[in-house]
């Protein structure tokens, strides 16, 4: 318990692998040394047995430690950027990215193995027996042979070079990827977190029209009771707030859906209840569409997956032209050979060159394939640029269209306010009628809530501007 509170407290931040061997140097330093007796005694044959377990069962226990202490508490106030952190952490299509990229850095090397020398060991044993062409008798003899075999491929014309130049050029797009995935993770958890701050701003919008109406049903109530307004008054004014109540369920499942959504967005569903941090304030974003296109073209990650893949494509060109040249390797050989022991050893040492002469057309029809691709890759690369282009465009035109429907919003929510006083003002003089509360009220519920739909639009259109620039965060 002492070893998981101090890894607990003193290295929140430390990698697995590191703890790993953190661990196993407490486990030594607490167990080990002059606090366990010698090997003799039961202590420490004790020792001998329940050390690795308890080793074992920690280091079992270390990835559920790490993950504990990335996890939100019930009640935890979270911002976005410590929503965007979650989900770059734990989000499967990030782990789902991240190992495509470690399998395509590993065919790196993969190719890379040409450059090495091959090494085997063989060990054979060989039974044969003759027969006479007279009496069908003949004799029997067995050979063994044991030896470590080396090959080593001295010059195939840039066959290895080019592989690597494939496999490396597709890690690229592969690293790409992932950043392009992260680049979708970060927008979807911006659009779940504003979201949220809708449906709130929204719910707080219904509950004052629902506390509104009360008054006024309060107010039609007590009219009604020393005669001044009719019985009609008092249920139109019923029927105003049982619907605003009403409307208050729906936007409060509104943002139970919005709070699921975001909880999906990390990657974490099972999250407990959390809240998020209101955003005060309008941001101001300013950039023009020239600067905005020439950051999209620089860093835009499926665009650089698309080069990356068309560059691949190309070099996997060249590859398959050098199918036509030689290869020369070199082998040598040592072993022990004989038909009896002890064996007699031996000594094996060449060169092959191995030229293709007709190989059915083969290497014709890989050209011709690998041309394709690269045609194909071309078109995909141009397709990706011209998406890239008309996504920069389309969210650059949203944002000043955004920038602009917030300011009328407000002024909006200002007049509803006021005629909804005024509403209520008539009403309380006796000129006024149930039915124009009831619509003024239902009237400053709408500016509000278009109000937050406007400043939701706004920061989703930065959000879409700066995911159609490549921006990651």
């Amino acid at each position: 318990m002492w070893v998981l509170n101090f890894l607990g407290q003193s290295m929140p931040c430390i990698q697995q692998e590191e703890a790993q061997v953190t661990l196993s140097m407490i486990v030594r330093n607490e167990f080990g040394g002059g606090l366990v007796p010698s090997r003799g005694s039961l202590r420490g044959k004790l020792r001998r047995v329940w050390l690795p377990v308890v080793s074992l069962w920690l280091l079992i226990a270390l990835p559920g430690l790490a993950a504990a202490q990335d996890a939100i508490k019930p009640g935890e106030t979270l911002d976005l950027n410590r929503c965007i952190n979650i989900a770059l952490a734990h989000h499967p299509n990030l782990l789902g990215a991240q190992g495509s990229l470690k399998a395509s850095r590993s065919r790196v090397y993969e190719a890379k193995s040409g450059y090495y020398p091959q090494v085997s060991a063989n060990s054979a044993y060989t039974r044969n027996h003759s027969f006479d062409t007279d009496d069908r008798e003949g004799e029997t003899s067995s050979l063994y042979r044991n030896s470590v075999d080396l090959s080593q491929t001295i010059f195939d014309f840039g066959r290895t070079s080019s592989a690597v130049k494939v496999q490396s050029s597709y890690a690229q797009a592969s690293r790409a990827d992932l950043d392009d995935t992260t680049r979708q993770v970060v927008f979807n958890v911006k659009l779940a977190y504003y979201g949220i701050l809708r449906s709130r701003q929204s719910r707080e919008a219904y509950i004052e029209a629902v506390r509104q109406l009360q008054l006024h049903l309060d107010q039609a109530r007590r009219f009604y009771e020393v005669g001044i307004k009719a019985r009609i008054d008092v249920t139109n004014a019923e029927v105003n707030l049982s619907q605003a109540k009403l409307n208050l369920v729906n936007v409060d499942n509104a943002l139970h859906v919005a709070r699921l959504a975001l909880n999906n967005a990390m990657g974490m569903p099972d999250a407990p209840v959390f809240e998020v941090r209101e955003e005060t304030g309008t941001p101001d974003y300013a950039i023009d569409l020239d600067s905005a296109l020439k950051k999209a073209y620089e860093q835009r990650p499926d665009l650089l997956s698309a080069q990356a893949r068309r560059e691949a494509a190309k070099r996997s060109v060249d590859l398959a032209r050098r199918e036509y040249y030689p290869v020369l390797s070199g082998n040598a050989g040592y072993g022990y050979a004989g038909e009896k022991y002890p064996l007699d050893d031996e000594w094996t040492l060449g060169a092959t060159l191995n030229f293709p002469l007709f190989t059915g057309f083969l290497t014709k029809y890989q050209i011709e394939e690998a041309k394709a691709n690269l045609e194909t890759a071309q078109a995909n690369e141009a397709l990706v640029r011209q998406n890239v282009r008309f996504d920069v465009e389309q969210a650059f035109y949203e944002l000043k269209n955004a920038r602009e429907k917030i300011n009328l919003a407000a002024l909006t929510v200002k007049q509803a306010k006021e005629n909804r006083e005024l509403a209520l003002g008539r009403y309380a003089s006796e000129v006024g009628s149930p039915i124009e509360v009831a619509d003024a009220v239902a009237a400053e519920v709408s500016a509000k809530t278009s109000y937050s739909a406007a400043l939701f639009d706004y920061r989703l259109a930065i959000a879409s501007l700066q995911k159609a620039m490549g921006e990651n965060r």
